[in-house]
């Protein structure tokens, strides 16, 4: 099984703005031998690893853990899309084979339309041309923008990151559920099933998922769904095995074991290319 979404950091490499002491158990290096035993145990074998730090040195940190990991796939970088010289920077990334997308931190920046932004908009225009997958990072608040940044970006290929983060704790389904029916109408989007538990707090039970599953099961069917798990950020919740069988409980309401093997694996493995 491939995990399609998971981090890695060294807290003294001093670019996670966010990751701060207040956040307690996971502010500390993790790195993959502190995965490799938790994968083994749910059964994954190949992972993406994603950005978590806004900086070319990050993306690069990323890559070089890549080519020293056996079980990393590929790497989702950070390269600066409101810059003039992006298509040069992504030209030098794309000779990289474990470069395999990119993702901006849109849910942690001042603008809530960044990605409405003129130089923003010729990047993904050039991500799009690239044939690169790209990861939006969003809460429900960003969806009506990313909405009119896909429209103007016809072939671009997209994922949700964690559902969009829906206010979970809350029980709040709309607009979240509104705006997720509309992009799924994009056919080149999918859907990451992750980040769920730590929008939901520490307390979570199973049925505080199900509606929110249900409704993009639902709306992107079995073909345009990838699970992750968002570790080591949702040890915040749970651990990497609950979040595992977490996905795996509620999607088996909906799904037959051929959709979930694609699910669980070869979903991820297509749109990444690995």
């Amino acid at each position: 099984m491939l995990d399609s979404h998971q981090h890695f950091w060294k807290t003294d490499r001093g670019d996670y703005g966010w990751l701060t002491p207040s956040l307690g158990t996971i502010y500390r290096d993790f790195l993959p031998d502190d995965l490799r035993r938790e994968m083994q145990k749910a059964g994954m074998t190949r992972t993406i690893v994603v950005q978590a730090a806004e900086t070319e040195a990050e993306t690069d940190f990323l890559l070089d853990l890549a080519r020293e990991t056996d079980f990393i796939a590929g790497v989702v970088g950070w390269l600066d899309l409101d810059s003039d010289d992006f298509e040069t920077r992504l030209a030098r990334y794309r000779d990289n084979p474990f470069f395999v997308g990119i993702r901006p931190m849109l849910q942690g920046l001042d603008d809530d339309a960044f990605i409405l932004r003129p130089r923003v908009l010729q990047s993904l225009k050039a991500i799009a041309a690239a044939d690169l997958p790209f990861d939006i990072l969003t809460f429900s608040r960003h969806l009506p923008h990313v909405i009119r940044a896909l429209e103007q970006t016809p072939g671009l290929r997209a994922v949700i990151d964690h559902i969009s983060k829906p206010e979970i704790a809350a029980g709040k389904f709309e607009p979240w559920a509104s705006h997720m029916r509309d992009i799924a109408a994009f056919p080149n989007v999918s859907c990451k099933i992750s980040g769920m538990v730590t929008e939901a707090g520490a307390k979570w039970e199973l049925e505080d998922f199900r509606r929110y599953t249900d409704h993009v099961a639902s709306v992107f069917g079995a073909d345009r769904l990838m699970f992750g798990s968002d570790w080591p950020v949702c040890l915040l919740a749970a651990s990497y095995g609950e979040v595992a069988n977490l996905a795996r409980t509620l999607l088996s309401a909906h799904f037959a074991p051929a959709e979930l093997e694609r699910i669980f694996e070869q979903n991820a493995a297509d749109f990444y290319g690995v």
